[in-house]
Parts: structure tokens; sequence; C-alpha cells
């Protein structure tokens, strides 16, 4: 069986708000379509991406800045902060695991690791290993954001 994911709904408060944002990230802009005042949807594509995002009027009971998580893979962490902050977003700084895991869940925002008892160090990863650094970011209603640093893929995927 082949499965892809597609879009990803996100919970926002304002939609012109987080269009701009995400604009200002570097997405591109696929939809904006409004069928009356009670339906609204906008969909972007993070840049080399084929999953975009979804938000908009009508789409999710969801409450704003309730998904965490959402990872953006890209090949430099360090050029792709460096061009998020030059895009006006605010980005923590690059991390790795107190306990050397390549790959496990980390929220968005200034949220610790989501698995108990890991912790943050400051920096890269030691060996700069594929999956191993990280920054997040996260959009006006507080949707988390990881960026994880993936030079080589793990076999199969």
């Amino acid at each position: 069986m082949y499965m892809k994911l597609e879009v990803v709904v996100l919970p926002v408060s304002d939609v012109d708000r987080a269009k701009a944002f995400y604009e200002a990230a570097g997405f591109r802009l696929d939809i904006d379509k409004s069928a009356g005042a009670d339906f609204r949807a906008v969909h972007l594509t993070p840049p080399g991406s084929e999953c975009s995002v979804m938000f908009g009027t009508g789409l999710t009971p969801a409450e704003p800045g309730s998904v965490q998580g959402l990872y953006l893979a890209v090949l430099d962490i360090e050029e792709a902060r460096a061009e998020l902050i030059a895009r006006g977003i605010e980005v923590s700084e690059v991390f790795h695991d107190a306990g050397g895991l390549l790959f496990h869940g980390h929220a968005g925002g200034d949220t610790t690791h989501l698995l108990e008892g890991q912790g943050r160090l400051a920096g890269l990863h030691p060996e700069r290993a594929s999956y191993g650094s990280f920054a997040t970011f996260s959009d006006p209603d507080g949707n988390g954001w990881v960026l994880q640093e993936i030079k080589q893929r793990f076999p199969g995927r």
C-alpha cells in the first residue's frame, strides 16, 4: 500500500495573521478560497515539501495553537535557522539531546522534550549526525514547529 501525507490542518485564531506569518516564513501560497462568511481555506506549502498546511474558517474544531511537534526536515540547520530569522521568524537556538537520541518527539516553541527524562544541550549534535540537531519556532497562535537536520535518511526512507 502507498500512502503519502498531503495536508496538515492547523487551528488558528486569525486567518490573515497566520497567512502573513507562513508567507513570511517562505511557505508558498497554493490556495486562498472562501465560500461565504463561514468557510475559508488557506493552503500553503513549505519550500521543497510535498506536504502542505491548511488553515482557515470552518475547517477544524481544534483550539488555536494546539498542534505541536510539526517537523521540517532541513539539510543545514544553521542555514535554515538563519534564513527564518532573516525573514522575521523567532527561532530557538540550535540544540541536541542530552541523552544522545537521534530521533524522538519535541514539541515546538520553548517546550522541552516530550519524552520523560530527556534534556536539551546547546549547539549542534557533536557528530553532526542526521536526525540529531534541532531548533524550534511557533506560529502566532503557538502551533509548534521543529527544524530537524537530516543530511542522510535512515535506510528505506
